[in-house]
């Protein structure tokens, strides 16, 4: 209808230097940035009820399409309403091309048309192609879905890189003249690896295309954070102010914050609930394992200045330390609730902090208090490691 608004509008809400905060709108509800969106790889977000996530204040969840394809097949959750129904989450979802996963396997082919490779279901042989991964997400239905990519590995020569840059803009083309559903914002992807020239050419060809937002790609690959952020700081103010922009993939709390800082708005990562199954919890001091003996007889929750359902309910660090030597379930449920509130907490506190002018003293204080953890986040050890030399 002409003078309609757009289904998809990122409205800018405030800045603090670099740093925004803002609102994406999409057909399932908008999204307040900066913003933390939890992975769901199957269509579920581990030892998590779309309740119990929606209760963490998380806003927008992230579906594998690599996964989803092979099983149960694109084709099928279409059949069963689309991934809204068929994961029960009614707010926004984002669904990645599958070429992350697919570039991970062993002996792939990389060609101009796609990427062979082995269906590690059932050995078959199989290609993924920009039109390929762009018609299962368009299947699936996701608010937001990623265009077809070559994630250039860590480290990567100059040659290597290029090539990379040169399919990954070619694709995007592809990608575009294969999407079908405007109801769906398909964002492109910068890659260049570490090398500014390329960065700048890739996300200047895409800016181009006017697309609905734009990811930066192969971070957190190995490359640390030192070159994380410079990456991120060098790629970001290249891309326009009025379109989200995404960092994928990202990250560790010190990553997120400096990404904030850059401009970035969207985040994601397996890090909250991955590091929930193995004991490892966020706190405001640094992280903690709930499987040391120190936590044995601890009455604590696991952050008493913490909101989430785990540590409002009273469940002890002793009691989660029992539960993980018992093997119960029940620990990476609860931990899980736990972590990812900690990262909602951390991005909302950063908006907050952008809205009032003062990202930069959220930050600082943030890091200053969190580098005191017994245990050490990395910035906690990188101070060591400095101080010692």
């Amino acid at each position: 209808m002409p003078g309609a608004e757009p289904v998809f509008r990122y409205t800018p809400e405030g800045q603090s230097g670099a740093a925004r905060a803002g609102r994406f709108s999409t057909p399932h509800g908008s999204i307040q940035t900066p913003a933390f969106m939890t992975v769901g790889t199957h269509g579920a977000v581990k030892a998590m009820t779309p309740e119990q996530l929606r209760g963490t204040g998380a806003e927008v969840v992230l579906a594998n399409t690599y996964h989803l394809s092979l099983r149960p097949g694109a084709e099928l959750v279409a059949k069963l309403g689309g991934l809204h129904d068929f994961m029960r989450w009614d707010g926004p979802i984002l669904t990645d091309s599958g070429g992350f996963q697919v570039f991970s396997l062993p002996d792939k082919e990389i060609r101009d048309r796609g990427v062979k490779f082995r269906n590690q279901l059932d050995g078959s042989s199989m290609e993924l192609t920009p039109e390929r991964a762009i018609e299962a997400q368009n299947t699936l239905g996701a608010d937001i879905i990623m265009a077809f990519d070559e994630c250039t590995p860590f480290p990567a020569d100059e040659s290597l890189a290029r090539t990379g840059v040169r399919r990954t803009l070619h694709w995007m083309e592809r990608c575009l003249a294969a999407h079908a559903n405007p109801e769906q914002a398909l964002f492109g992807i910068v890659q260049g690896s570490v090398y500014r020239r390329l960065r700048a050419e890739c996300a200047r060809e895409l800016v181009d295309l006017d697309l609905p937002g734009y990811a930066i790609g192969g971070v957190s690959v190995g490359e640390g954070h030192e070159l994380l952020c410079d990456i991120t700081s060098f790629t970001a103010p290249l891309l326009p102010d009025h379109k989200p922009r995404y960092l994928m993939g990202v990250g560790l709390p010190e990553d997120v914050l400096a990404a904030i800082g850059y401009g970035i708005d969207l985040f994601d990562c397996v890090i909250p609930t991955r590091y929930a199954r193995s004991a490892s919890v966020f706190t405001v001091r640094g992280r903690i394992r709930l499987t040391h003996r120190r936590y044995r007889r601890d009455a604590y929750p696991i952050d008493p200045s913490c909101d989430c359902a785990t540590c409002q309910a009273g469940f002890s660090r002793a009691y989660l330390h029992h539960l993980y030597a018992a093997n119960e379930v029940l620990s990476a449920m609860l931990a899980s609730v736990h972590n990812v509130r900690f990262y909602q907490r951390l991005v909302q506190g950063a908006r907050k902090a952008v809205l009032a002018g003062e990202f930069e003293r959220y930050q600082r204080e943030f890091l200053a208090g969190y580098a005191t953890s017994p245990q050490g986040s990395r910035t906690a050890r990188a101070r060591k490691g400095r101080k010692a030399r």
